[in-house]
């Protein structure tokens, strides 16, 4: 069959690849000048480094065989991890049960209780119990107020900002059950992955494959329209980087855009469709990476607490991977999660940076302006759905009404959330769906 993909993100990426081993002929269109979508990289310093910060969690098994598919399986190497939580204007650690224990901002007895249903989550393998209540809900009734008033909420409302008392127990479910898999069989530190020479070492060796089985990869060009006749698909209209349209037939289409883009390009859908297209929200990513002459902190994820402070986590790359990749600098994301139309998503990046210079010595009491060699600023749209309760019943089905249109996107990665290793999972998924 001939088979279009619409964006080489690593959903579109891994269900062309599977596709071609499969016979078919594939074709992918990117709007974007690169492909890797939310895993994409950039030169840093004389390597690739993400646009988004990445890594792996031992529990992320389909990435991992698809690098052992790909023969990059002696990149993949792990790190113990360190994670912090900046509150009440001190840096606590956060990486095992006796950093809980040493965390005074919460009375005694919070920190057990904290540790106690913690350790239950962890242990619970059912998530459909939290999916109609609140986190804000459950952490409260059984974490009790202080708890959620000091971890909690501060890194929901950053996390989700205005949606933050609407986000599923299940996410948070989520975050807790699936990450115990990436600790040490003593229950202690995590373990978290990185493939040395960035993501962008997968992303080439999946380009490879598809290219060599005589797919294509079509970046700097727009899917315009997705063509159909009698609700059946027949093909694409597309820009390409000159501008030129042009019109291409085929047999089966794959969207990987954000479901709220799909009825701007299919315009034939039902109503009701359109509508659970609709439903999911999103908020984007925007970050601003900092090179800098001296580290940070020594904690690679710091968490931030405070509302005062308008970032709500860095993450401190060459603090697990070895600065000596990027010159012997120190690597730092700042990171937000906003709505499009937010200050912060329309600001500079000189001016976020000018506003987020006095809180970086909050976090580091010598750090000085003078640290800094360069900044980078990114935003990613879409990347991070909006998990609200029994969300399972607003993901729109992988097989949409029109015949030979299928949608494979992030909002679709549930009750885990949105990750390089669930969006190889979704590009397989999608592939095994038009072979049946």
């Amino acid at each position: 069959m001939q088979i279009g993909i619409i964006g080489a993100g690593i959903a579109g990426l891994t269900c062309a690849y599977e596709l071609c081993r499969q016979g078919h002929t594939v074709d992918i269109y990117e709007t974007a000048p690169f492909v890797g979508g939310q895993a994409s990289t950039f030169t840093v310093q004389g390597s690739q480094l993400e646009r988004g910060y990445h890594h792996l969690f031992v529990s992320d098994t389909h990435i991992a065989d698809l690098m052992e598919d790909l023969g990059l399986s002696h990149q993949l190497k792990w790190f113990e991890s360190s994670v912090g939580l900046y509150y009440g204007g001190h840096i606590w650690r956060f990486s095992t049960p006796m950093d809980l224990l040493k965390f005074k901002p919460l009375p005694f007895f919070d920190r057990i209780r904290l540790g106690i249903w913690t350790l239950i989550l962890q242990r619970t393998k059912t998530w459909n119990k939290f999916e109609s209540v609140t986190a804000q809900e459950w952490i409260i009734k059984h974490m009790g107020i202080r708890s959620y008033k000091v971890i909690w909420e501060p890194l929901l409302r950053g996390k989700f900002g205005d949606y933050f008392n609407k986000i599923s127990m299940t996410w948070v479910w989520g975050k807790i059950y699936l990450r115990v898999a990436s600790r040490k069989k003593n229950g202690q530190k995590e373990l978290l992955g990185y493939p040395i020479g960035s993501f962008e070492e997968i992303i080439s060796a999946l380009s490879d494959q598809i290219l060599s089985s005589g797919g294509s990869i079509n970046t700097s060009t727009t899917v315009e329209k997705i063509i159909s006749n009698d609700d059946s698909v027949t093909g694409l209209k597309i820009r390409d980087a000159r501008g030129t349209y042009s019109t291409i037939e085929y047999d089966k289409v794959v969207s990987t855009a954000p479901s709220y883009i799909l009825p701007f390009l299919a315009q034939n859908l039902p109503n009701e469709y359109i509508d659970t297209l609709n439903t999911t929200n999103y908020l984007s990513a925007v970050l601003l990476i900092l090179v800098l002459e001296k580290p940070l902190s020594d904690i690679y994820w710091l968490n931030i607490a405070d509302r005062t402070i308008p970032f709500v986590g860095i993450i401190e790359h060459t603090n697990m991977i070895d600065n000596e990749l990027y010159g012997n600098k120190h690597i730092v994301y700042i990171t937000n999660y906003v709505t499009r139309d937010s200050e912060i998503y329309l600001s500079e990046g000189s001016e976020l940076l000018k506003t987020f210079i006095p809180h970086l010595k909050k976090i580091n009491t010598d750090f000085e302006e003078s640290w800094i060699i360069e900044y980078y600023h990114h935003k990613i749209d879409a990347a991070q759905p909006i998990v609200k309760t029994n969300y399972s019943n607003q993901i729109p089905d992988h097989i949409t009404p029109v015949n030979g249109l299928y949608l494979a996107n992030t909002s679709q990665i549930y009750p885990e959330d949105r990750g390089t290793n669930y969006s190889v999972r979704l590009g397989k998924h999608l592939s095994d769906i038009i072979n049946e």
